[in-house]
């Protein structure tokens, strides 16, 4: 009967004590907060990449709306944007939506028209200001907008 008891009790004394556990949570929650302050950039870049993409949608219904009525939406008053997306969904021309910056309100897309409504220009801006889409946008003051980087602006 001894050694019965003897092996129970070797056998409850097996297994991790608390301070153990906490040591290794904590281990973990340190790797995984290095590896989380590591991918907020390629968050942000895909963010940007979701802005560009979102222009390029705007501009596809754009066109939509121009070949209906023969000049692209007059809008006017501070959210700009927000005014478009009313003329382009209610339009008739099939678009159901508009997107809006995957940050909101506070990094807003805007959108700017000639005095003809036969021009336009699209703007977001990038969180990253080494994007290289910014080589390729227009630069300066255009329809009112501010273009310059590291805001993206497309113009047609």
């Amino acid at each position: 009967m001894k050694n019965i008891n003897t092996k129970t009790s070797e056998i409850s004394k097996q297994g991790f004590t608390l301070i153990e556990l906490l040591i290794v949570v904590a281990i973990i929650g340190l790797l995984a907060s290095v590896v989380l302050v590591g991918l907020g950039g390629f968050r942000g870049r895909g963010r940007d990449a979701r802005r560009i993409a979102d222009l390029r949608e705007t501009q596809n219904a754009l066109e939509l709306y121009y070949i209906r009525n023969n000049a692209y939406p007059v809008i006017s008053g501070a959210d700009t944007w927000a005014s478009l997306k009313t003329s382009l969904t209610g339009a008739g021309i099939g678009v159901t939506t508009i997107s809006n910056d995957p940050l909101g309100v506070s990094r807003a897309y805007q959108y700017g028209i000639a005095g003809d409504s036969q021009g336009y220009v699209l703007k977001a801006t990038l969180e990253d200001t080494n994007n290289p889409a910014l080589n390729d946008d227009v630069d300066g003051t255009i329809y009112s907008l501010d273009c310059a980087d590291p805001s993206y602006c497309v113009q047609f």
